[in-house]
């Protein structure tokens, strides 16, 4: 027997914008699971703009809405998924969307990842009408957005540090206070400071499943992932180069080329992995918490995600960030670095097989992060749902109650 909370008729609304890659999606997906696994009556909607969010599987009481789809090309700007739609026609629909979900879900609490104002605004009147409403507005930030000099010039042309104070009540950073702070040179309001929270990372954990994934290796392996895959090509070839030149590598290699890589490019690796015997290709793996649990160490890029799976799982990691269109990955990258949690392959050193061989077979002798990492790392989950609790029975003292029940409950 074990207590669990109860927070009756409770109703969390999430937005994810997801226009590039994995992150945003699974990054909320992290946390309302984490939230209903803790709180019994607590429901939570996803208002997604992910093309794969139906490939996910959630949780009893999680549910999604789809938004259509708008991607991030590499050059920062955006575009619709539908050849005949015009990006604008398509922000609209999806303001409708989000609008009237809103309007019908009556949350308790909305919960925006990273894009304050929603993508080209399209949050601005969801979150005035809910302000109204009463209901409690939060922005989520990872714990890096980008250089303040992309920020300022992104931000302050339509005052999105005036309006995030005029609207939100409180600021969640999912990273520790002393790795970075993502609003930073930004000349924030002074209100902002006292709204803001660091959580800590999202821990993430090896889901249940009656058919895991097979092992590609009965021997220790190294895990090369890229994401969403979408700017994997150059870290992908890189890999297969080294392998290519080099026969005396400790470990065999498997790489996950991601849902969003291009066919073409996808196609390439396979062809040349084939003639490899120590290194396989898996296109993508839902659940890569199964694979890396197995691995002796990780190469990866520098997503917000993926650092949260390396910390999870303790692995050695060496890290290649992406550098365009935000700083974001090259300075996590780097701080990770200064704290002795990762190696960085420097990305303007990138395509030397001598290089990346040195370094994976250094990488076993690489300290495990849970040897240098200060404190709890992983606080963020636990965190964010002692806040949830927090506003919900101030709103409604009543809804919180205490229940007895099984663990198989």
């Amino acid at each position: 027997m074990h207590t669990v909370k109860r927070l009756e008729h409770a109703r969390i609304l999430m937005y994810s914008h997801d226009t590039f890659g994995l992150g945003h999606l699974t990054r909320c997906r992290a946390i309302a699971h984490a939230l209903v696994e803790r709180f019994k009556g607590l429901s939570v909607l996803i208002v997604t703009g992910s093309p794969i969010a139906g490939s996910f599987s959630f949780r009893a009481r999680v549910d999604f809405v789809k938004i259509p789809s708008v991607i991030k090309l590499y050059n920062g700007q955006y575009t619709s998924t539908g050849e005949l739609i015009d990006l604008n026609d398509t922000l609209e629909i999806r303001e409708a969307i989000i609008r009237h979900t809103a309007a019908s879900f009556k949350p308790d609490i909305l919960i925006v990842d990273k894009e304050p104002m929603g993508l080209k605004g399209e949050m601005e009147q969801t979150l005035r009408m809910l302000k109204e409403q009463g209901t409690t507005l939060v922005l989520g930030l990872r714990d890096v957005m980008d250089s303040p000099e992309r920020l300022r010039a992104e931000w302050k042309p339509n005052d999105v540090l005036g309006k995030v104070a005029a609207l939100y009540d409180h600021i969640w950073v999912y990273g520790p206070r002393d790795f970075w702070h993502p609003l930073n040179n930004l000349d924030a309001p002074e209100a902002l400071g006292e709204r803001t929270v660091f959580t800590g990372y999202l821990r993430r954990r090896v889901p249940e499943q009656i058919y895991p994934p097979a092992q590609p290796f009965t021997n220790p392996y190294v895990l090369v992932t890229v994401g969403g895959g979408a700017d994997g090509e150059r870290l992908m070839d890189w890999i297969i180069k080294t392998y290519q030149q080099n026969r005396d590598l400790p470990y065999p290699a498997l790489l996950v080329l991601g849902p969003f890589m291009a066919p073409h490019v996808r196609e390439n690796i396979r062809q040349r992995a084939r003639a490899l015997h120590d290194v396989k290709v898996l296109d993508y793996e839902n659940n890569l918490e199964h694979l890396m649990t197995a691995a002796i160490g990780v190469v990866a890029m520098g997503g917000y995600n993926t650092f949260c799976e390396i910390y999870s799982f303790d692995k050695r990691a060496l890290v290649h960030p992406r550098t365009h269109p935000r700083q974001e990955q090259l300075i996590r990258a780097r701080r990770a670095e200064e704290l002795g949690l990762v190696g960085m392959l420097d990305p303007g050193q990138w395509g030397d097989p001598a290089l990346m061989a040195r370094a994976l077979k250094d990488l076993p002798n690489r300290p495990l992060p849970s040897d240098t990492a200060q404190g709890d790392l992983l606080a963020g989950l636990n965190t964010i749902g002692g806040l949830v609790e927090d506003i919900v029975t101030r709103r409604n003292r009543p809804a919180l109650s205490l229940v007895e029940t099984s663990r198989s409950s």
